[in-house]
């Protein structure tokens, strides 16, 4: 039998993120253990390494586990560092097979071309998986593997096995959103049928945007032992028709779960009947990417929204007292009446938690080549590319400044006395306190940019 790891690397230590308020499962990973191909059952065994929850160095896993083949997966932010971790794997076994999937592979598989690198499962990820698998075992050359992989056609649908969350089990615990503790995720459609300009998800599927069944997703909720489940499209809110199924179904089967959801404002807005009903059988809060509170920026993003759709989305949810996780970008032309119209904005609506990005043009998005000009960090110094940093010059006012602004608008609309106290009262003194550290963690990283310059 060939150990086969399979790796989800912390993000660098400079990377801002959320990893001081969220850990999630490795749904992709439990994906690749529960749709091994029955051929391949006897030949391999699958572990995953959670190195988000666990602080062991690579090479005490590798001399552990004694893998042929290590795979990691990660985002735009990893992509050095699964670099690093190849070469240090080659390092300690030059044998043992390399591979890197994930979500960043998939639209700039250019970015993982390296002599440390065997293989880029960047097409169809599970497929893939199993046809480097299916290639070594049957002593096929790695070059002949990597061009089976390439020449596949995109799938437009998604037929397999629901994911392995056994495998993991150790770690289950410790997989939370934000006041969701403990949390699953599941993934019920792939894709975005929307193409706003700055987003990366629309390209993750070549444009394709397809559905699994509702029966499929009950099924798979079935077995789901967690309450909290964050469902993990990229839209849950598209189909009028699909979402009112899924709410029938939740009904029909009794299910007694609490949901966290992506969504558009738009559809809030239009649907407000529906997402009260939705409510009733779990919905608890929604991610809505509200953008901005300028029209131009809206028009500019190609968002297909207004200003006062957004408001219109916020009321309802505060309403049904569903939480709304609002993520905004905050473009390099900001200043400070800017800043202080956006303050206005979200007391006015009522927001209480906010996502505040700077603009970020990631690599394989439509406005990537149109920001290069500006760009004020080196785009392979991909650790700072984390919607968090500024890698945008500001128009107005210095990157020192920007920072400062940002984290000031934060603390004024999510840690206002009232607030909090209204979290204790909805989540209990544990879990704030928990946010509160996490929050601070986060908080200090942008001191130090601030501190830096």
């Amino acid at each position: 039998m060939t150990n086969v790891v399979l790796v989800r690397p912390k993000p660098h230590k400079d990377t801002i993120g959320l990893k001081h308020v969220m850990i999630c499962e490795p749904l992709e990973l439990e994906y690749l253990v529960s749709n091994l191909d029955r051929s391949l059952k006897d030949e391999y065994t699958l572990i995953i390494v959670d190195m988000l929850l666990d602080n062991r160095k690579l090479v005490k896993h590798l001399k552990r586990h004694k893998p042929g083949i290590v795979v990691f997966t990660g985002y735009n932010t990893h992509v050095n560092l699964i670099k690093e971790f190849s070469k240090e794997v080659k390092s300690f076994d030059p044998t043992i097979v390399t591979a890197v999937g994930g979500v960043h592979v998939e639209v700039v598989p250019d970015d993982f071309k390296n002599q440390y690198i065997d293989v880029r499962l960047w097409k169809n990820g599970i497929d893939a998986f199993n046809m480097l698998l299916k290639g070594l075992k049957e002593n096929t050359s790695i070059d002949t593997i990597q061009f089976t992989i390439d020449r596949q056609t995109l799938n437009d649908s998604f037929t397999y096995n629901h994911p392995d969350r056994e495998i993991n089990g150790p770690y289950r615990k410790q997989y939370y959103y934000m006041f969701h503790n403990p949390c699953a995720l599941i993934k019920t459609s792939f894709g975005c049928p929307f193409k706003c300009s700055f987003c990366f998800c629309h390209e993750i599927t070549s444009g394709h945007y397809y559905e699994r069944t509702i029966e499929d997703v009950i099924s798979e909720l079935k077995a789901i032992k967690e309450k909290d489940v964050y469902i993990v499209d990229d839209n849950f809110l598209f189909s009028e028709d699909r979402v009112r199924k899924f709410i029938d179904a939740l009904k029909k089967e009794k299910m007694d779960k609490n949901f966290l959801v992506y969504g558009r404002a738009d559809f809030i807005a239009k649907y407000p009947l529906l997402m009260a009903d939705f409510k009733a059988v779990g919905l608890h809060g929604v991610i809505v990417g509200i953008e901005s509170v300028r029209e131009k920026d809206l028009q500019s993003y190609d968002k297909l929204t207004t200003v006062k759709i957004n408001e219109e989305a916020i009321a309802i949810l505060n309403k049904l007292d569903v939480e709304c996780y609002s993520t905004l970008i905050i473009p390099l032309d900001f200043d400070k009446k800017d800043f202080k119209d956006l303050k206005t904005w979200l007391r006015k609506t009522s927001v209480n938690f906010v996502n505040l990005q700077p603009l970020t043009p990631l690599k394989g998005t439509g406005i990537y080549s149109e920001y290069i000009k500006d760009f004020i960090e080196d785009p392979n110094e991909v650790e700072l590319w984390d919607m968090a940093h500024i890698v945008l010059k500001p128009k107005y006012m210095s990157k020192r400044l920007f920072y400062y602004r940002i984290l000031k608008l934060y603390y004024e609309i999510v840690m206002p006395p009232k607030h909090l106290i209204r979290l204790v009262k909805k989540f209990g003194v544990a879990p704030n306190i928990k946010m509160l550290i996490g929050s601070s963690r986060v908080s200090l990283q942008y001191i130090i940019k601030m501190i830096r310059g």
